[in-house]
């Protein structure tokens, strides 16, 4: 009886992937697709910057754009205010610590006979003068506001809260504890200011704003000790009032 066995010469079998052949094929797949043209990234920067109803930060361009370069980013955003200064229209401002693509501000008068403000968006002459003691010498109590003006300020002041463009930041270190007042994020973006170190001299906002300045105001502050709000304090806040 002969000892028969299936033929091993048949043909090679297929050839499997190496390892290396592998580890090709990976990278193959996860190697990153190559930076966008700066033209367009810049178009979708400004895109952004327009579409967004806040200023839009860096921060958050970065994360929005979390694919691309850091620093293309950055070099397309310097661009575009560079273009934006040129003549026309609108520019790029730096708002509240991101940008805006706002209209220029010597066209301001043209563009409220197109949108005329509402009586109930304007501020009263009272609440203009308050807002400007509560920017220039904040932190700062109802009482101090009331001494600088001469007059009682509790309702401008609840008025400014209720419009999100003052806060209530702290008490004052003394007795009874007041609470002291600062402004906004809010009131940033609505005259259009950087940080509060964009904020042009005491001298020249009273004028612009056509009231004569208290003596007190022109004074230079007494700064105590603020007490950060406690737990209580926090609750009486509407909520997101003490991020505002």
């Amino acid at each position: 009886m002969t000892d028969e066995r299936p033929d091993e010469t048949g043909p090679d079998p297929e050839p499997t992937a190496t390892g290396d052949t592998a580890a090709e094929a990976e990278a193959t797949l996860e190697a990153p697709r190559p930076a966008m043209d700066r033209s367009q990234l810049e178009a979708i920067v400004e895109a952004l910057v327009f579409a967004s109803p806040e200023p839009l930060t860096p921060k958050m361009l970065f994360k929005l754009l979390a694919d691309e370069p850091a620093e293309d980013v950055q070099a397309a955003l310097v661009s575009l205010a560079t273009r934006y200064e040129q003549p026309g229209g609108l520019h790029l401002a730096q708002v509240a610590g991101g940008y805006q693509i706002t209209t220029r501000p010597e066209l301001h008068d043209w563009v409220r006979r197109l949108f005329h403000e509402r009586s109930t968006q304007k501020l009263s002459v009272a609440a203009l003068e308050t807002l400007s003691v509560i920017a220039y010498r904040q932190p700062v109590t109802a009482a101090e506001v009331n001494e600088i003006r001469g007059v009682n300020a509790s309702g401008v002041l609840s008025t400014l809260l209720e419009r999100h463009l003052i806060k209530i930041v702290g008490r004052r270190n003394v007795v009874g504890r007041p609470f002291l007042y600062g402004t906004t994020k809010e009131f940033l973006i609505r005259f259009g200011l950087k940080d509060l170190t964009d904020l042009p001299k005491m001298e020249d906002m009273v004028q612009a704003l056509g009231f004569d300045p208290p003596a007190l105001l022109m004074e230079k502050p007494v700064t105590d000790e603020m007490l950060p709000l406690d737990e209580e304090d926090l609750q009486m806040l509407a909520p997101g009032d003490e991020e505002r």
